[in-house]
């Protein structure tokens, strides 16, 4: 959920009025504001004498008594149905209450789909004119369909118009937060024992919530990795949800893969033949193979899956998934007792195509945020109520420490330096009319002459130099590369040392470097730092959202004595964050990778992979709460109508189908690039 308004908020103070009106906004979203109708006074006296106009009022409380009985009769049955579904929801929930496993089960299962279940359920015992309403809800015009959103929509359009069916296995790599972590431990000793949340879900469910508020201390125990190792802390082992169940959904109610799933599952697909390939997105590439043997299994599942169906797999990755499937792809012909020992040719005889959705591969400013400020609310993507539980229970400096400690989460800090993000005077993003994006429909707000070059501009407080920062002046500016190793500098050692032990956020000048890259693991989740593999046969597809402002810069000041940390981001200032393109989360230059992949003869291609781009324009419906069909909003983007259209063309061979489609200048942009 963006924090775009919470910074905007200080520049311009609202009057009483308008912040009531925002107040009744809040609390009924979809509701349209409402013009105060002022009743026309007579402008004739009225001549009635106080006892004609007694008895005129005793007739007419008369028949309105009347008509009151009359309305009320005729909603009692609605009304006792209500009653009865109210009733049984109340009894469900002090249930669920009193049961432990109870509770649990309702954290696992209920969605919004299921409300539908019940509801179709309970549809026959309604009114008439209440089922017909449902029934017309339930079935759309044909019309309605080809641009819809709803469940399995997208695959039986396109299996009726296409007669698509199921062809190359899928394997879909979730984003950083979207895989559910659920704990085995099983201590019964301490202050914070395992054994009460065996097999519960401590991230990605509503008892994380619960956890994290009523035994905050104990949640962080077991949620964060243990600093010095970047593994589990001694008496807890969390480890990933496996399965369909570990990334359909966050929190209840809260659809991440289902979409995608359900239009899968249309057109032929099932577990025989699509794996959800969720991971503890908590720790370091490296330390996943190291600890769980996620590279080791996924690799097996792909050779089992071409050898049952005599098929190449499609990588379908989201956000960081991406990042996880490009590491994969080097890993696997890597030579060494911890690597794949695949071979060159195993992602050529293997890998149908790599679907990047959304995808960090160059990373994203505000990873940076998140690990120098805790500043996350706009950082990591959640639903709407677990964002609310962090930002609410968690202080700044509870969240910097908790994110450090996972070591996943640096694999999302900017990659490629100033060729890619610019210096303190340009930046390859840096439009005419700067801090605008041609693709949205209104201007985004912030000055017009600057650089996002500058992407960390500092201003000491009171124009003292506080020695604590490092910084000897009152005002300085950093580029990206600089406010990295700022952030580096300030950090602990142990978190400095883990990511440049882990990771890499450079430019490759060279072939003769890639080659030297392709045994270094600290590489491999930069793309410009490795070339694709040797694959001729495979094929990429880059699909991702544009024209939703993005945070790309930030102005920073010393932290005070609430917040513990020696940087935060100035809300005070004119502008505390400056927005460019891209889908909200991720910025517009992170997918610059793609268009340079697109050019043939380069060093990062060397063999001449096919590339194509799809950018979805975001265009989200007001009234739905996750964009509708036509969203291209980082995480909602996984329910759009067009991107599920797109995979089920991929994955099914019809590929033919698609071509490029450039809303935003990122074409342009690269091909000025000096990369």
């Amino acid at each position: 959920m963006s924090n775009d308004s919470n910074l905007r908020s200080r520049k311009a103070p609202k009057d009483k009025s308008a912040e009531l009106a925002d107040s009744n906004q809040a609390d009924e979203p979809n509701s349209p504001v409402k013009t105060p109708v002022k009743t026309p006074k007579s402008s004739k006296t009225s001549t009635k004498s106080p006892k004609s106009a007694s008895k005129s009022h005793s007739k007419h409380s008369s028949h309105h008594n009347k008509d009151l009985k009359k309305r009320l009769y005729q909603s009692r049955r609605a009304t006792f149905f209500l009653g009865a579904i109210l009733g049984l929801l109340a009894t469900i929930v002090l249930t669920t209450y009193a049961s432990e496993d109870l509770r649990s089960e309702l954290d696992r299962l209920i969605t919004f789909d299921s409300f539908n279940d019940f509801f179709e359920d309970w549809k026959d015992s309604m009114p008439a004119p209440i089922q017909l309403m449902l029934d017309k809800a339930d079935k759309p015009s044909s019309n309605d369909l080809k641009g819809s959103a709803e469940s399995f929509s997208v695959g039986l359009r396109l299996k009726h118009s296409y007669n698509l069916t199921a062809k190359h296995n899928v394997v879909m790599v979730p984003g950083v937060i979207s895989t559910g972590l659920e704990s085995w431990g099983i201590t019964e000793n301490g202050d914070c024992p395992s054994l009460p949340h065996f097999r519960k879900r401590l991230w990605g469910s509503f008892y994380m919530l619960r956890t994290m508020i009523m035994d905050k201390t104990c949640w962080l125990k077991h949620i964060k990795l243990d600093p010095e190792t970047g593994l589990d802390p001694p008496g807890v082992k969390l480890r990933a949800s496996l399965g369909f169940d570990g990334a359909d959904f966050f929190v209840a109610g809260y659809w991440i893969w289902n979409k995608i799933l359900q239009n899968l599952a249309v057109i032929g697909y099932g577990p025989e033949n699509m794996i959800s390939a969720g991971y503890d997105w908590r720790l370091a590439y490296n330390d996943l193979e190291k600890r769980d043997g996620y590279f080791t299994k996924l690799k097996l599942q792909i050779e089992s899956a071409k050898r049952l169906t005599g098929q190449k797999s499609y990588l379908v990755g989201h956000s960081m998934g991406s990042q996880v499937i490009l590491y994969f792809l080097k890993w696997v012909e890597a030579k060494g007792e911890e690597y794949g020992n695949g071979g060159p040719s195993w992602c050529n005889d293997h890998i149908a195509g790599f679907i990047d959705i959304s995808g960090s591969l160059l990373g994203t400013p505000k990873a940076i945020t998140a690990l120098l400020s805790g500043e996350m609310k706009d950082t990591v993507q959640l639903n709407y109520l677990a964002m609310y539980g962090l930002e609410k229970f968690l202080s700044k400096k509870e969240r910097v420490d908790m994110i450090r400690t996972f070591g996943g989460v640096p694999s999302m800090i900017p990659k490629g330096g100033d060729a890619i993000w610019g210096n303190l005077t340009h930046s390859p993003d840096d439009p005419s009319n700067t801090l605008k994006t041609n693709v949205s429909d209104e201007d985004i707000s912030g000055p017009k002459d600057q650089t996002f070059g500058k992407f960390m501009r500092y201003r000491a407080r009171n124009g003292k130099i506080n020695k604590d920062t490092g910084i000897n002046s009152t005002s300085q500016d950093f580029t990206m590369m600089e406010g990295i190793e700022k952030m580096l500098d300030l950090a602990p050692a142990w978190f400095s040392n883990r990511i440049r032990e882990n990771y890499s956020y450079g430019l490759a000048k060279t072939k003769l470097e890639l080659q030297k890259n392709n045994h270094d693991h600290l590489k491999w989740s930069n793309p410009f730092e490795i070339a694709l593999p040797n694959a001729p046969d495979m094929k990429i597809f880059c699909f991702y959202g544009v024209g939703n402002p993005t945070e790309r810069a930030y102005t920073y000041k010393e932290g005070d004595a609430e917040s513990k940390l020696p940087l935060i981001i100035d809300t005070e200032s004119v502008d505390p964050v400056f927005f460019g393109d891209g889908d909200g989360t991720v910025s517009l230059l992170t997918h610059a990778v793609c268009h340079e992949w697109q050019k043939k003869g380069l060093r990062f291609n060397p063999a001449n992979i096919p590339v194509k781009i799809v950018e979805i324009k975001h265009e989200p419906d007001r009234f739905d709460i996750r964009g509708g069909a036509r969203t291209a909003e980082h995480v909602d983007i996984l329910g759009s109508a067009e991107l599920n259209e797109l995979i089920l063309k991929v994955v099914t061979g019809h590929d033919e189908l698609i071509e490029d489609v450039f809303h935003s200048e990122l074409k342009n942009i690269t091909s000025q690039m000096e990369i």
